[in-house]
C-alpha cells in the first residue's frame, strides 16, 4: 500500500501520461504469454510492459516501484481476469497510480473452471483472449483497425494450427494421466482429454500421508516422470520421482513463446505418458 501512495504523491503527473515518445501505445500485461498475444495483434503499434518477470510466480510476486512508474504511463492494462493472485492483490494499486488507464479483462467469454486462473494454457481460450485484445486496441486506435485485424487473423490461424497439432501429438496415447507439482494445466488437460494429478492442492504442499498416497498412485500408474514448474519449489516432486525411480521434467506455464512452449509441453506429456503404458 505504501508503494502506491508514494508513487501517487511523488509522481502526480504520471497518471496523465498515456503515450510513449515513439508514439507507440504503451500496454501493460500481467504475464509473458499475454505479452505475446498483444504483440502479435498490436505489432509495431504497441510497446508492452510485463508485470510478472521470468521465473517469478503470479501467486506471490509484488510489483517494484520501477514497474509501478512504468505502468503509470500505460494506456491499457490487459489483465488475465480469471483470478490470478497478482491481479487480485495489486490491480487497485495499479489504478491508483494511473486513473486514466483502460483495464481490459481478457477472460471475458471464457468459463473459469473450479477457480483455476490458468486459462491461457488452452489454445482455444487463447483465441478468445486474442479477440478481446483486438477489440480493445480497435477501441482506442480505430484508424489502425485493418492492421490489427490482419494481425489477429494471422495469429488465430497459428493458434488453430497449434490446437490441431497438439491433438495429433496426443492422439495415440492410451494412459492419459500425468502428475504435476503445481496444477496449472487443467484447461490443457480438459481440451485434450487428459487427467492432471496435482501434488500441490489449493496452494498447499502435501502432508506426509498425502505424499505417500501420491507415490502409491504414481507407482500404480507406472509413472516415470513428475512434472514441475520453474516458478515453484520442486523438492516434494523430486521426493516422489526418487521413490518411483523416475525424474522431474519442467513444464513452464508462463513462457512467452506461447506456440513453441505448448507444442513442447504436448511432446513432453506424450513422451511421459507413453512411458507409463
Amino acid at each position: 500500500m505504501m508503494i502506491g501512495v508514494f508513487l501517487v504523491g511523488a509522481f502526480p503527473s504520471l497518471s496523465l501520461t498515456s503515450q510513449n515518445t515513439d508514439n507507440k501505445i504503451l500496454v501493460a500485461v500481467t504475464i509473458l504469454p499475454e505479452a505475446e498475444f498483444v504483440e502479435k495483434v498490436g505489432g509495431e503499434r504497441v510497446k508492452v510492459v510485463v508485470m510478472i518477470p521470468p521465473g517469478a510466480s503470479p501467486h506471490t510476486y509484488e510489483p517494484t516501484p520501477k514497474q509501478l512508474v512504468e505502468v503509470s504511463k500505460a494506456k491499457i492494462y490487459f489483465k488475465v481476469g480469471s483470478g490470478v493472485d497478482f491481479e487480485l492483490s495489486f490491480m487497485n494499486k495499479i489504478i491508483e497510480v494511473n486513473r486514466n488507464i483502460k483495464v481490459v479483462d481478457c477472460s471475458e467469454g471464457i468459463q473459469v473452471l473450479d477457480k483455476d486462473p490458468h486459462i491461457w494454457l488452452s489454445p482455444r481460450n487463447a483465441r478468445i483472449m486474442v479477440k478481446n485484445i483486438y477489440d480493445a486496441l480497435v477501441q482506442i486506435d480505430p484508424e489502425n483497425k485493418d492492421y490489427y485485424y490482419q494481425n489477429m487473423k494471422s495469429y488465430i490461424q497459428e493458434l488453430d494450427n497449434l490446437d490441431k497439432e497438439i491433438t495429433r501429438i496426443l492422439a495415440n496415447v492410451t494412459n492419459r494421466c500425468f502428475m504435476i507439482y503445481h496444477p496449472a494445466w487443467g484447461y490443457f488437460a480438459r481440451d485434450y482429454n487428459l487427467t492432471q494429478i496435482p501434488v500441490e492442492k489449493e496452494g498447499k504442499k502435501p502432508t506426509i500421508q498425502g505424499l505417500m498416497a501420491l507415490i502409491d498412485q504414481a507407482r500404480k500408474l507406472k509413472m516415470k516422470v513428475i512434472f514441475v514448474s520453474p516458478q515453484f519449489d520442486v523438492k516434494k516432486a523430486e521426493t516422489i520421482a526418487e521413490s518411483i525411480h523416475g525424474k522431474t521434467v519442467f513444464l513452464d506455464p508462463l513462457a512467452k513463446d506461447y506456440v513453441k512452449n505448448l507444442r513442447s509441453a504436448a511432446l513432453e506429456l506424450a513422451r511421459s505418458m507413453t512411458q507409463n503404458e
